[in-house]
This record gives structure tokens, sequence and C-alpha cells, in this order.
């Protein structure tokens, strides 16, 4: 298995390799890691000072940093003499984050081999790892637990089908020794959980937390104030073609009238903008183009930037979340922060806070362009969108304080890392 693993990991940097001259994913990837020993060397090795605690925060991509940022700022906030290293997977994660202003040092984790775990962690040498909701790489977790450097693994998420519990990988699971501590999003996870032998507590899914202190004082838009002034709203977050495609059979629908519509689409490349515009044709404006009371009068709003989506929420009265009819849903916990009920595809069923909102009336499924229609037209009637609504506020309501119950646990474990020197 070890000579299967190491293999794989080979392969897979060669594929991204060859992938550099046609993904411009793949490009910012291996560029992102070229001289990353350096980088570290003068990020971190040259910064630190003598005998300052450092805690290395692993993130895979954007969504997991939203989960690990409540916990950095927690830990900020009781030690602001505290060095903090946040790495990331992958480029879209590290390109929006690398300027985070409470990480000393933002960088790309290296691939997993023996010979950059050895090196990586000599030139960080961490107090404490923490890793972000499923994160496992054999090689760093084999070198933290040989170095005997603490590592937690924070909103986690375990499932039946994981590498871990299945017969042919007894081996990988062994590496979940390496945290001292598991902190799961919910108690599903619990029997899986006893498994492994870790400690764990069920302490919650920190995005809420996030969320919640996002919706408590979001950022205002004068173009958003503009355009939604007098009309009902729906926002429409994280979009990609199916959703849109479905939004705009939802558009032409006489139920729509009166209703005006934000698009945050997953992409905003000029090309994907191009065709969002064609799905609602002479209806749309780009927000970076927006005119205030020239533009008020157009139904469609398209989001053109990043960074903007989660406190949009607040000009909204319904939500729909995108991705549910490709890989995964995006994120649904930023809206019902705000109090929107939300619609999302098919495909949600990996997602514990989706589920819970089905269940409770906060959320709504559909497949087709018809059930969508189906399902606002429900939610346009006051007295059920104001039900939905409460249903969606009462799971964020009930779900805080992970990140007190995981702030409370470290300051036990290592008081020496959250207490000002």
């Amino acid at each position: 298995m070890n000579i299967l693993y190491t293999i794989s990991i080979w392969l897979f940097q060669g594929l991204i390799h060859l992938g550099v001259w046609f993904n411009p994913k793949a490009k910012a990837w291996v560029l992102g890691r070229k001289s990353w020993r350096k980088a570290l060397q003068d990020r971190v090795t040259q910064l630190r000072k003598p005998g300052q605690p450092l805690v290395w925060v692993h993130c895979a991509s954007l969504g997991e940093f939203e989960q690990g940022r409540p916990l950095i700022e927690a830990m900020k906030s009781k030690n602001p003499g505290l060095f903090v290293l946040l790495t990331f997977f992958s480029p879209s994660g590290y390109d929006v984050r690398k300027n985070y202003p409470l990480a000393d040092a933002v960088a790309y984790l290296p691939a997993d081999t023996s010979r950059n775990v050895r090196d990586f962690l000599r030139l960080v040498q961490p107090s404490l790892a923490v890793f972000v909701k499923y994160e496992f790489w054999y090689r760093f977790l084999e070198g933290l637990q040989k170095r005997a450097i603490p590592a937690i693994l924070i909103s986690a998420r375990l499932r039946p089908g994981h590498l871990f519990f299945q017969p042919y990988g007894r081996w990988f699971k062994t590496r979940l020794q390496a945290f001292v501590h598991l902190f799961a999003q919910d108690a599903s996870a619990a029997h899986l959980l006893a498994q492994t032998g870790v400690p764990f507590t069920v302490a919650g899914d920190t995005r809420v937390d996030r969320v919640l202190d996002i919706a408590r004082r979001p950022e205002s838009f004068p173009e958003l104030e503009d355009f939604c002034s007098g009309h009902r709203v729906l926002i429409a977050g994280s979009s990609w073609p199916p959703d849109e495609k479905r939004l705009g059979e939802l558009f032409r629908h006489p139920v729509f009238s009166g209703w005006k519509l934000v698009i945050a689409p997953h992409d905003i490349r000029d090309s994907r903008l191009e065709e969002i515009e064609r799905v609602f044709p002479g209806a749309a404006a780009r927000f970076t183009q927006y005119q205030t009371g020239k533009d008020g009068g157009k139904q469609v709003l398209i989001i053109n930037t990043i960074g903007m989506l989660a406190s949009l929420y607040r000009y909204g009265d319904i939500a729909y979340i995108g991705g549910a009819f490709g890989s995964g849903l995006h994120n649904t916990l930023e809206p019902i922060a705000f109090g929107l009920p939300v619609l999302f595809g098919p495909k949600y069923q990996k997602f514990a806070e989706a589920q819970a909102l089905t269940q409770s009336g906060g959320a709504k499924s559909i497949q087709t362009g018809e059930e969508l229609i189906e399902a606002f037209t429900a939610w346009t009637d006051e007295p059920k969108r104001a039900a939905a609504s409460a249903s969606a506020s009462a799971y964020v309501q009930e779900n805080q304080g992970a990140t007190k119950r995981i702030m409370d646990w470290v300051q036990t474990q290592f008081p020496h890392i959250v207490t000002p020197s």
C-alpha cells in the first residue's frame, strides 16, 4: 500500500503537469508550488520570532477556509502574537485568500511525498496543526505523528462510504491516529468516529458561526439597494448552467412578475456571463457596469465579482443555491443566516444542513423548471414564506457555537498556544 500510494501521488503530479498546457487551474497549481521551500524560508522561518507558537491551518479550498476562519480569528483574538500559517491545496482557495490579514503567511501545500513532508515540517515546525473537514494526506499525517506534533481535525464530515471504512482502506485509516482529537459536524458520524480510536467531540460546523457573524454586520452595496428597491428579490448563489436554465423558465413564468433576480454565478469568466445574458435577453445588467438611477429598470443583475455573495443575501427574500445538478450543492448556510428559505437541485444528500432544512420546511429540492416554478409559487404566499424563513433561521440559531467548543478544548490542552507570552 505504501508503494501504491507513492505511485498514485507521482501519477497525480504528472497529470497536473500535463494539464498545465490546457488547464489554467493546473497551471496555477504547478506554478504556485514552484520554489515552495524558499517561499516558506522567507515567509515563515525568517519572520517567526524565537519561541513564537505557530499554528498551521490547512484547507483544501475556499469553502474549507470559511470553516477554518472562525477558529483562526478566535485564536488571534486570544493571542495576537500567535503565528498562523495558512495553506491551501487548490488555487481557487489560495488566489482569493493569499492576502488574508490574520494569517502571517499563506502558501500552497506541497505534494504529499516523504521528502516534501520532511522539508515542510523542518521549515515550519508547527506547535499545532489544524486540518479542516476532510483533508487527509497520508505522508503529512505520518510526519506529524512521528514528530509528536499535535494535530486536530475540525468540522469533520465522515460517511460510511469513505475510504477509511472500506475493507481496502484499513491501511489509510491508521493515519487517523495522528489526530489527537476530531471535532465532528454532527452526531450522525459518531459511530464511525468511534471506530477510529481517536477521541472526538460532536462540536458542530464552524461555518455556522462564520455566517452568523456576516449576517450581524453585512456589507452594503448602493447598486444593490438601487436595483432591489421596492421589489421582492430572488438571490441565486453559485449558479451553474443547469441552474440557470431552470431559473430562466421561472423568469419567463407570470408568477415571477414583479420580482427581481440577482445571479452570482460560480464562474465569472466573460464566456459564462455572456451565456447567462442569453438566458435573459435584454433583461440583465452586470454589477461592474451597473449605473445607479439608470439600470434600476432591469430585472436581472449578474454579479461578476468575487467576495460579495455572503452579504448579498441581505437584499433577498428567497435564495436559490447552485451546484446540486452537478458535483455538489454550494453554501446554503449563508442565505439561511439572513432568514431566506432556500431552493436547490437534487444532489444535496451529502450535506447535513440541506437534509435538515428540507425536513424542517426551510428548503425545497427541485429537479425541473416546472418544480422550481411550483416551489417558488408556494413561497410567494407571505405566511408560507414566513414559516419557511423561520425554519431556516432556526437551524443556524440552534447549531451555532462550534468555534467556542473547539477553542475551549484548545485552551485546556494547549494553553501556551493561545495565551499571550
